[in-house]
């Protein structure tokens, strides 16, 4: 390909970001600008990936890191043969459009994961690179590839300024993801100022120190060195990061260079003289030269020989293994349901009393044979979540087979590269105290909103941790986590609601679901266990029922065992109630009103809800001649039982609060 030609298609990138954003007036044309010259060398000359086939299993990925210059990467992708049409990119920002302000999963086809909180892309990226590294030591053999793609990032400063992005190179280079290649986009600015003012960091000694290769660029506009670099990359036993010095806003009149060229419209005008700056000759705007889509013809091509090259490995899988070839599909087409309740425990009164971190265990050990999928760990606690899957080792730099995952304390990488594994067909948990969720909670955002499936379990689920301190007490986690849209909140109460929790978690094909476990021990619930699993999956159900109740009784967790005794002193006294177990209220909420009215009837309206955590939701089921016993202050040290006793969870106190209701 000609340098001519390079060149008309890296100034057609940068023009559909100049006409995009004067458009929407809005948006961000900066990184597009100075960025996308390396860019283009990546999809011309290396990335593997097929528009015929977008969500093949060994494409390549490319993560727009830094996703508010999302304008570059669907520009690459209408020039690439997706489906993402030029009326598509002249509706950027625009609602329904096909082009949102920063790239979404499943909202444009060959976006491969949702970015624009800086850091995450560039995490996420650790995982998808990781699960191609699982993925080659369950399908791979000596003589057949069935997985083998490296995972390619674009990020910029800020990137590489959050916290996120740190905890995720560290572990990146602890297990030698050679195939995570990171094109940084380094162009000294930021949004606010020069990066001078904010950031003196040595980009090189920081990756080098953490088992990273470091190549240079020092012209971002010099196609062969860039092309050299990734050759080099590729070639690395090591995560590489390529830092290609760039002029941001590239070709902007006055402001190309400064943070002035981070976002925003520049006005008509100056976009002329930009265009004119770069010797672009067309005065039409979104217009493409025919030639330029000849360009990325070496792309097209490149990506559907590998593909076809692809399928005839898996065809031999046919002849050769076709338990492998069951599980490839099974990983490459989620199942819509796991046939998991044969092997689920059923938990008695005989077994005594059980925590439900340590019922978890139990479960996830015993299902984990059939779903070799089901990969995770802990932020280095996995001794006290109980989440270690006691067939199998940990997974090393230099052996991937094994299923356990030791994260480190790093809860928000950890988080994050779950989305990373959850994007790339594995079904991966992650585990810590639940008061660190706090940690995660923007991964856990994006999970829900990119409708992965994740599985959360967070254990010490309340002020029952006693002597660790208000610290370790979570308290508003609960109301925190049940708000956010799209995720599914589980405090069981036993082992068979457990056992629930983990048939909703695993059969969840869009939603993420937070598994609320506890370290105290509880009594197994007097119901059949089947009754308390499908309760479980609906979200709440009756644990006790009297003829003529007075009121009810609702706990979820811990709390529903301490209800039930306080139901037996009331009958002593005469009052009569019904308790419920209420383990998540987005389960319940989708049931029909039949049903919850036969849980929650409309008649009893003097109702005490039970949870030792914030009492903040809690309103809607408890209504307005209902009260709640829960925390709403932080909590203490002390024995865990008279923390309880200190905030009220004993059974005189649920006695003497739902009387209050009655007097």
């Amino acid at each position: 390909m000609s340098e001519k030609i390079d060149s008309l298609a890296i100034n057609t990138l940068r023009t559909f970001a100049m006409d995009a954003v004067e458009e929407a007036q809005s948006g961000h044309m900066g990184l597009p600008l100075g960025a996308a010259p390396m860019a283009y060398v990546l999809w011309k000359n290396h990335l593997t990936m097929t528009p015929e086939q977008p969500t093949w299993f060994n494409r390549d990925r490319f993560i727009l890191s830094a996703g508010h210059g999302s304008m570059l990467l669907y520009g690459l992708l209408h020039l690439s043969g997706y489906n993402l049409s030029l009326d598509d990119l002249k509706a950027f920002r625009e609602i329904d459009s096909q082009t949102p302000g920063h790239p979404e999963l499943h909202h444009t086809e060959g976006v491969e994961v949702t970015t624009g909180p800086l850091g995450q892309g560039l995490s996420m990226a650790v995982g998808i690179a990781m699960a191609e590294r699982k993925s080659a030591s369950l399908f791979n053999t000596e003589n057949r590839d069935i997985c083998n793609y490296y995972t390619y990032v674009l990020c910029g400063d800020g990137d590489l300024m959050e916290g996120v992005s740190h905890e995720a190179i560290s572990i990146a280079g602890h297990l030698n993801l050679n195939k995570l290649i990171v094109l940084y986009d380094s162009n000294q600015s930021s949004l606010d100022e020069q990066l001078e003012a904010s950031f003196s960091d040595n980009i090189q000694k920081k990756f080098e120190a953490v088992n990273w290769d470091y190549i240079k660029v020092d012209d971002g506009n010099n196609i062969d060195a860039i092309d050299q670099a990734i050759e080099k990359a590729k070639l690395s036993s090591k995560p590489s990061l390529i830092e290609v010095n760039t002029v941001i806003g590239y070709g902007l009149p006055d402001i190309a260079g400064t943070h002035d060229a981070h976002s925003d419209p520049v006005g008509s005008e100056n976009i002329l003289k930009a265009k004119a700056a770069l010797g672009w000759e067309y005065t039409e705007p979104f217009y493409v030269p025919e030639e330029v889509y000849d360009a990325f013809a070496s792309f097209q091509s490149r990506g559907l020989d590998k593909f076809n090259m692809w399928e005839r490995n898996v065809r031999k899988l046919k002849e050769e293994d076709i338990d492998l070839l069951n599980t490839l599909e099974r990983f490459i087409n989620k199942p819509q349901s796991y046939d998991i309740e044969h092997l689920l425990p059923e938990f008695t009164d005989h077994d005594g009393k059980l925590s439900t971190r340590v019922a978890s265990s139990q479960i996830l050990n015993l299902i984990s044979d059939e779903l070799p999928e089901l990969i995770g760990g802990a932020a280095d606690l996995s001794s006290s979540t109980k989440t270690v899957i006691n067939s199998s080792h940990a997974i090393t730099r230099t052996d991937f087979s094994g299923r356990n995952i030791y994260f480190g304390v790093r809860e928000f990488g950890m988080a994050a590269i779950a989305n990373g594994l959850s994007s790339s067909h594995f079904i991966p948990y992650v585990s810590t105290y639940f008061v660190f969720s706090d940690y995660m909670k923007p991964a856990m955002r994006l999970s829900a909103l990119m409708k992965l499936p994740v599985i959360y379990i967070f254990t010490h689920d309340s002020i029952a941790v006693g002597k660790d301190g208000p610290t370790h007490q979570p308290v508003e986690q609960l109301a925190a986590l049940r708000s956010m849209p799209n995720m599914h909140v589980i405090r069981p109460a036993d082992g068979n609601e457990t056992a629930g929790a983990w048939e909703v978690a695993l059969n969840s094909v869009e939603t993420p679901t937070t598994l609320v476990l506890g370290r105290q021990d509880t009594k197994t619930l007097n119901v059949l266990p089947e009754k308390a699993r499908n309760g479980t999956k609906k979200g709440g159900y009756t644990v006790y029922s009297t003829s003529n109740p007075e009121g009810l009784l609702i706990a979820t967790g811990s709390e529903v065992e301490l209800a039930l005794m306080a139901k037996t002193e009331l009958e002593k006294e005469g009052i009569h109630v019904n308790v419920v177990s209420m383990p998540c209220f987005d389960l319940f909420e989708g049931q029909s009103q039949d049903y919850k009215e036969r849980v929650l009837p409309k008649h009893l309206k003097k109702r005490l809800s039970i949870e030792m955590g914030a009492s903040y939701g809690w309103k809607a089921y408890v209504g307005d001649e209902g009260s709640s016993l829960s925390v709403d202050s932080f909590g203490c040290s002390g024995d865990p039982d008279d923390v309880m006793r200190r905030f009220g969870f004993t059974v005189e106190n649920v006695v003497s609060r739902f009387k209050q209701l009655l007097s």
